[in-house]
């Protein structure tokens, strides 16, 4: 996966890499389809929600460019795959889910495995989380028609937000950059995820 998925198709991050060398994808994949755990797509993971596919998941992770030291906010908990990933890299990580059966599952499951620096909170995440702001990071997992503001001014000065944007089967994968007043925009082109639901969107 590692070699074929990741490095074959660009990505240079070798913490990124480590961490996808060393986190059983498996344990996050119901039991289904944990013999397709591995492969290069999406799988359902109940709740009408998905695990995304590897590849996704290390290309938004590496856009975020984590060292070590951020707090890291997470829109869209899920699996609790991306969460992992994301404890792997980062000093602390707020992950925020609706689903409260999905929000529970992940919890367990990231606490069986020795995360002690990730916090999942059963909440909608459209508002974000400013109690623990500011972050240095920012990832949403579903995509919204367009990301909500109140997470970009969540953003610490010099901070990432990583997320899919737009309506229908197929939206833009977005970065957006805070330096100062102004806020920097990349498109880094066409991805597939399912829609950001919430109960705040307007």
């Amino acid at each position: 996966m590692v070699k074929e998925q990741l490095e074959d198709r660009g990505i240079q991050d070798k913490r990124v890499l480590r961490v996808f060398k060393s986190l059983p994808r498996e344990k996050f994949v119901i039991p289904k389809y944990q013999n397709q755990a591995y492969g290069d797509y999406p799988l359902e993971i109940g709740r009408g929600q998905t695990i995304s596919q590897p590849y996704i998941v290390a290309l938004m992770t590496e856009f975020l460019n984590l060292r070590g030291k951020e707090k890291v906010l997470e829109i869209g908990t899920g699996s609790g795959y991306q969460t992992a990933v994301l404890g792997k890299l980062a000093k602390k990580v707020y992950s925020m889910e609706r689903d409260a059966v999905l929000a529970k599952r992940a919890k367990k499951l990231l606490k069986k495995l020795g995360f002690d620096n990730i916090e999942v909170i059963i909440e909608d995440g459209f508002l974000g989380f400013s109690q623990a702001a500011p972050y240095q990071a920012i990832i949403l997992t579903a995509a919204p028609t367009r990301i909500p503001l109140v997470l970009i001014r969540q953003l610490a000065q010099g901070g990432r937000l990583v997320a899919p944007e737009g309506e229908g089967p197929v939206q833009r994968l977005i970065r957006i950059k805070k330096n100062g007043k102004k806020i920097e925009k990349e498109d880094f082109g066409a991805c597939a995820f399912v829609p950001l639901v919430s109960g705040v969107e307007k």
